[in-house]
């Protein structure tokens, strides 16, 4: 199956990149999501319990990131297993656009799934889809808000006491690389791809 969407963030291309790149925004974001790890710079894997209508499982997956190019694209493939519920593997196209208001994230899903979630009726995986991707956007967008605030007092603070000698702040530059890009993932993979 292919999908293809696209969501308006209130944040600069940049700021998202760097929130998408972000661990535990992601994983406070992601409804059911207990575990988001770097095995190496290009694969993750991640952990979440889901529950579609009669079907509840634990899935497990792992996300490998190629073509990346920060701060606008990158390709990603994804592979989960959630034991009897189901599989879902497939590739990922994402790009953040910058707007007027801030960036839009565009992506486009090519997917298979099988198990008993793909024997749900498409309804119900459509609604369950759409909730949760709804669920993750608004606490995205509050998180996001909630970095940027943080990002401007730190920034005030250092303004206040900076001293010649002291090397600059940068509250992102350890937590934001470009390595960890593939947790994103999460964002369309675990909303979109595996409920469809």
């Amino acid at each position: 199956m292919d999908m293809q969407g696209n969501r308006p963030l209130g944040v600069t291309q940049q700021q998202a990149w760097e929130a998408l790149n972000n661990p535990d925004v992601l994983k406070a974001c992601i409804p059911g999501c207990d575990k988001i790890e770097a095995v190496s710079p290009e694969q993750f894997v991640i952990g979440m319990a889901i529950k579609i209508g009669p079907v509840s499982a634990k899935f497990s997956g792992k996300i490998t990131l190629s073509e990346m190019n920060p701060p606008a694209s990158y390709t990603l493939n994804f592979e989960g297993q959630g034991g009897v519920a189901g599989f879902g593997k497939g590739v990922a196209h994402v790009q953040l656009v910058p707007s007027d208001t801030g960036c839009e994230l565009n992506y486009q899903v090519n997917a298979q799934v099988g198990g008993k979630i793909a024997q749900l009726g498409q309804r119900l995986i459509d609604g369950a889809a759409k909730s949760l991707s709804e669920e993750f956007f608004k606490k995205f967008d509050v998180q996001t808000q909630n970095m940027l605030s943080q990002s401007n007092v730190v920034a005030e603070n250092a303004m206040q006491t900076a001293s010649a000698q002291s090397e600059p702040t940068d509250a992102s530059s350890s937590i934001f690389t470009p390595k960890n890009l593939g947790i994103a993932a999460v964002v369309l993979v675990a909303l979109y791809f595996i409920f469809r």
